[in-house]
Parts: C-alpha cells; sequence; structure tokens
C-alpha cells in the first residue's frame, strides 16, 4: 500500500505518521509568558539532534482555532521552556496536561504537580520528573500556518540523584527512569522497560565473521 502524502489531506497525513513512526519520546514542556502565566503540555514531536551544542527539537502543531498552541506561543514570545521527561508514575498528570484548557488556566495547576525554580532561564520545572532540560531556543523553522519545529539549546539538565551510577563520568541508570512513550490511536502509550541489546558491530570484526 502507498499513501500518496502530497495528495492526503493533513489529518490523514497524520494518521499516517503516528500510526507508523513509534515510539515517540515525550517532551513535557513546561513553559511560561511574558507577563507570567504558566503552562505545561506534553509533545510527543520531540528528540535530541547533536551534542555541540546540545539541541533538542520539538514539532508543534497548530491550534484546532488557526493559532499557535499556548506553549508555542510562549517559546515565541519568550525564547526560553523547560523539556519535563515523563515517567511511568507520572502518566496520568501528564494525561491531565493535554486538557483543552483556556489560555488563562494553569495546567499545572490542574494536574496537581509541584515546580521548582530553573537555575538559568525563569520558566520552572516540573519537580517530580525525573528529567528536566532547561532550554533556550536556537531556532525556529516556521513549516505550515502555525505549525513550526522549535530547535532547543539545552542549558542544564536536572537529573534525579536516585538514577546517577557515576556523576563524573555522566553513567545515568537509564532504565530506572522508568519513561514512557507515545504510540498510536487517541490515547495509547508504551512503557520502556521490555528491552533487548545487540552489539553493535564494526566493519572488521563483520567480515572476519562471515
Amino acid at each position: 500500500m502507498q499513501f500518496d502524502m502530497e495528495a492526503l489531506p493533513p489529518e490523514k497525513c497524520y494518521k499516517v505518521l503516528t500510526s507508523t513512526i513509534l515510539p515517540r519520546p515525550i517532551a513535557w514542556i513546561s513553559s511560561q509568558s511574558a507577563s507570567g502565566a504558566l503552562n505545561a503540555a506534553p509533545f510527543s514531536f520531540f528528540n535530541m539532534m547533536g551534542e555541540n551544542p546540545p539541541i533538542v527539537t520539538i514539532g508543534i502543531m497548530r491550534h484546532p482555532e488557526g493559532r499557535y498552541k499556548d506553549t508555542a506561543a510562549n517559546i515565541l514570545e519568550t525564547g526560553e521552556f523547560v523539556v519535563n521527561l515523563v515517567s511511568e508514575d507520572l502518566a496520568q498528570a501528564m494525561n491531565i496536561t493535554c486538557i483543552d484548557a483556556p489560555t488563562d488556566v494553569n495546567e499545572l495547576d490542574l494536574a496537581k504537580l509541584t515546580t521548582a525554580p530553573s537555575v538559568k532561564i525563569k520558566p520552572p520545572r516540573i519537580a517530580d520528573s525525573p528529567v528536566s532540560l532547561e532550554c533556550v531556543t536556537y531556532q525556529v523553522i516556521e513549516t505550515g500556518p502555525h505549525q513550526a519545529i522549535v530547535l532547543g539549546r539545552v542549558l542544564l539538565a536536572h537529573v534525579d540523584d536516585r538514577v546517577i551510577l557515576d556523576a563524573d563520568r555522566c553513567y545515568i541508570d537509564s532504565p530506572a527512569l522508568r519513561l514512557i512513550a507515545r504510540m498510536h490511536g487517541s490515547g495509547v502509550y508504551a512503557r520502556t522497560t521490555d528491552l533487548f541489546e545487540m552489539k553493535r558491530p564494526t566493519y572488521a570484526e563483520f567480515f572476519k565473521q562471515s
């Protein structure tokens, strides 16, 4: 089966992509408007894109009303945001922040979440998140009407002390984070606990064994 993405309407392109590009990590973004209004929302169009400088990317889709979503508006206005990662025990709280609340409603309050001050930027981080990345806007690429790719430069990473194996070597017990990921459909998620391991081959070893 072939899907002509140039011929399909946007809502069907969305279905094809979100049903096949799996699993997707979740950026639970806390942001703040210039007037100080707080906002939190999860985004699954998210990943890391480099380490020198450390860059993360977030895909922002337009609001159904044809405007930028509150998170995007805040990022465009202030250039600052925090990417908080979602552990399994925070899944329900994260889901609450998906709510279609009015602009003046703080989703952090609705989900009864505690915030903690950031070190280098104004928006606070979600205190219960096992990992929070303080970011400033590196570049914004507009890809459509009120749709954009935000490249964020990570200034500081907060990582829960309980998962630190060796701070000097930056060794982290990744499975202990118990992060969740976005899957297909309107509300399907995956745990990151069912793992398997493969050794990455070298060119020399590959031909030595064959």
